[in-house]
């Protein structure tokens, strides 16, 4: 072979493991953590939240909804991915390009901790100290909470994350309440509406008194009156609580929007796009999570953060009523210290999920007694509805109707059974829980919420890069059926080659038809240069 020939194909095959380094051939990402205390892993990424939360719903593993914000093509635009809190965790720090602008999806409904969000802009606010702020806030929270619900708390059972800038003081606060946590985000929306009351009401005199510009004389003889120096005395001063913009309106420290359906929350060690600020432990942080053998700490911080992260057992369930008029205007009252057998006035409240309310009042009828929805409870981290019954006693352990205590019916919608617990002092005390029972096929989770597989219009490859499957391009004409089913997508398919799930990689193909052009035009390359040039280029992809 002469020595010119040896370099035009040596030179070819430097050009091919370029072309390999600028477009790296890589599988479609296969969650593979092994843990022998969990089940097998889940990784599925939809272009619609509603198509993951409907996936996440149907799912026999436990899994959760996260939202991803790219920074590729489509900045700012969302994708959905569907895994358990343990593979996200195990990945988070591998794929910090793909993973670093995260949120929690709290699902409508489900059972939540106590959550804020804090922050003001520093410039417009030189005189205020932010710790001192947050350390009388979460005082003054633990105080409501123990008189709106017996429920004792102190800074030991907050988490404090800090994700502050030069140019902006931001916290989250996540309380983790002793045995307790609330119905769902909406009534947390609803409690710190109502205890930031004096705030809100400092905030629109305030507001008020700009607009009316009165003259100062006349302000005092108002704040002199009886009815204000009363309302004084019963309100807490919670002025500290107004910070100014940058425009310099005046608005509050807690943002109040933060307690709707479906909320996108940014999780610990996640920044906004754009920014590097990701969420930390702050350093006034007075939480410790509990050790664990088989997490470690940061892991700990990262699942306390959570905010739908709550389990069903031993759980108080913590609500707050929607405002009301009265004639002195709007006014709130919590359920709270409800005793176990005791019944609450008024009408049924569904869950969203009415084909199981539908059915779950079938099952609490007998002998001419009908039962209703005290209230239901939907725990999503166990993807559990927990209907509390009402008028209606009869019970499986003792075989007859309970003189005072109601019963509880469970829904189990990962495994598409129901059972039924007990209220009763010595049910309880046995633990009582009754056999499981089949749902009926028209109340299923898997017949009710059908998934799409063309929902899943995202992958990511081994390097994290995440990018529309190939199943998702439209093929180009040809002869077939138009009407034949779509290319199964690579994530789609289980226990065989990662090669072997589904069309075959763009780049794999050029590059295969180019060295096969390459042999045809030039001769049989050795397999030595072969070897070499293969180990040479994954040396570099290391």
């Amino acid at each position: 072979m002469t020595s010119v020939k040896w370099q035009d194909r040596l030179k070819a095959l430097e050009q091919r493991a370029l072309s390999f380094r600028a477009a790296p051939i890589c599988s479609a990402y296969k969650p593979h953590l092994s843990r022998p205390w969990q089940p097998s892993s889940v990784w599925r990424i939809f272009p619609r939240q509603s198509a993951a939360i409907i996936f996440s719903q149907r799912c026999k593993q436990d899994v959760h909804v996260f939202a991803l914000e790219r920074e590729s093509r489509d900045a700012g635009h969302r994708v959905y991915l569907v895994t358990s809190y343990s593979e996200l965790w195990h990945y988070y720090s591998s794929h910090r390009q793909s993973l670093m602008h995260c949120y929690e999806v709290i699902p409508e409904g489900a059972v939540c901790k106590l959550y804020f969000d804090l922050e003001f802009h520093k410039a417009s606010n030189t005189h205020l100290d932010g710790k001192k702020m947050v350390a009388s806030l979460i005082q003054y929270v633990c105080e409501k909470l123990e008189e709106v619900y017996d429920v004792h708390c102190s800074a030991k059972h907050v988490l404090n994350l800090d994700s502050s800038t030069a140019e902006k003081f931001s916290r989250h606060l996540i309380f983790l309440l002793p045995n307790s946590a609330f119905k769902e985000n909406i009534h947390v929306g609803r409690f710190i509406h109502n205890i930031l009351k004096p705030a809100l009401n400092s905030l629109q005199k305030c507001t008020e008194a700009l607009d009316a510009a009165p003259h100062p004389s006349d302000i005092g003889d108002l704040s002199e009156g009886p009815l204000s120096k009363r309302r004084k005395d019963e309100e807490k001063d919670l002025t500290f609580l107004i910070v100014k913009t940058k425009d310099g309106q005046k608005q509050l420290f807690v943002d109040l929007g933060v307690y709707t359906k479906n909320r996108n929350f940014r999780l610990y060690k996640s920044s906004k796009l754009g920014k590097n600020a990701a969420f930390t432990v702050a350093e006034d942080n007075a939480f410790v999570p509990k050790p664990d053998k088989h997490t470690t700490e940061e892991e700990r911080i990262f699942l306390a953060s959570l905010i739908t992260n709550v389990s069903f057992t031993g759980q108080r369930i913590l609500e707050f009523d929607a405002p009301e008029m009265s004639s002195a205007g709007f006014h709130c009252s919590a359920q709270h210290r409800v005793p176990q057998g005791s019944e609450l006035a008024g009408e049924q409240q569904a869950s969203p999920y009415k084909e199981l309310d539908d059915f779950v009042l079938t099952l609490v009828y007998k002998d001419g007694i009908q039962g209703s929805f005290r209230r239901w409870t939907y725990f999503v981290s166990e993807q559990l509805l927990v209907y509390d019954i009402a008028k209606f006693r009869w019970c499986h352990n003792v075989g007859r109707f309970h003189k005072s205590n109601n019963i509880i019916i469970v829904v189990d919608m990962k495994e598409e059974v129901w059972y039924q617990k007990c209220h009763d002092p010595e049910c309880r005390r046995q633990n009582y829980r009754s056999s499981s029972f089949p749902l009926p096929q028209d109340v299923s989770m898997s017949y009710m919420l059908k998934e799409d597989e063309e929902d899943q219009l995202f992958l990511m490859d081994e390097l994290g890069n995440i990018e529309l499957s190939q199943s998702s391009v439209p093929a180009p004409a040809s002869g077939r059926d138009s009407h034949a089913e779509p290319a199964i997508s690579r994530s789609q398919t289980k226990d065989t080659d990662a090669w072997a799930e589904g069309p075959d990689d763009p780049f794999y193909l050029e590059a295969l038809e180019e060295v096969e052009r390459t042999i045809e035009e030039k001769g049989e390359i050795s397999d030595e240069l072969m070897i070499q040039a293969v180990t040479e280029c994954e040396g570099t992809l290391v």
